[in-house]
């Protein structure tokens, strides 16, 4: 997997580039800004993006700025934004085109390597992960006459553990469901947002996630 790395703390980015390589990931490029996030990905077209939020110059949102400018640059670049910030003003913007790659961690709150790096994968195969904290703050401006509205509880119940990563069988142990009965919420989910079974499961739950996270 050819990862570029983009935050301007030298000594975080340097264990960050050191644990990539102990999975045998390649770091093409390593970035302190905005600019020369978007010009590494540019010339690198890397399988994903790793990026802290708050960078150089004024240090409030230019890494998600500038990894939706990188997203412009080369349409659906995975990102997976890593910060201790949840800044939802730009989350928006990173979410609006629906191509999905996309995923929003807090620093604190990974724990363990394993599950970091398959969040990794995740959104470097065109997934969806968010920390359930981001999740919780993006869900606080919900719209009016949302299609997401339309959903049973537990169905929110499901499409937020979707949004947060987890497999259907990952879904059932959580709310304590057998495995028909999450892949009977997941379907409603589809039907009541109107995707497509054209578009195959995956393309579709990656759809209802990101109707969710932007509802």
């Amino acid at each position: 997997m050819r990862v570029v790395v983009a935050d301007d703390a030298v000594l975080i980015r340097s264990g960050l580039v050191k644990l990539l390589q102990e999975f045998e990931c390649e770091v093409v490029a390593e970035v302190g800004d905005g600019d020369a996030l978007v010009e590494a990905v540019a010339e690198h077209r890397p399988d994903v993006s790793v990026v802290d939020v708050r960078m150089p110059p004024s240090f409030t949102d230019e890494g998600l700025r500038a990894a939706t400018r990188a997203r412009e640059v080369v349409p659906g670049a995975p990102v997976l934004i890593l910060s201790q910030y949840v800044e939802v003003s730009y989350a928006d913007d990173l979410l609006a085109d629906a191509r999905g790659a996309v995923g929003y961690l807090l620093k604190e709150r990974v724990i363990d390597i394993e599950d970091f790096m398959d969040s990794l994968r995740r959104v470097a195969a065109g997934g969806t992960v968010f920390d359930p904290e981001v999740v919780s703050q993006l869900m606080v401006r919900r719209r009016k006459n949302d299609p997401v509205a339309s959903l049973t509880p537990r169905e929110k119940e499901v499409l937020g553990l979707m949004a947060e990563g987890h497999s259907n069988k990952a879904i059932g142990k959580k709310l304590f469901i057998s495995d028909g009965a999450v892949e009977k919420h997941i379907r409603n989910i589809f039907t009541k947002l109107a995707l497509s079974s054209e578009d195959g499961d995956h393309h579709r739950r990656v759809k209802a996630v990101l109707a969710y996270l932007r509802s």
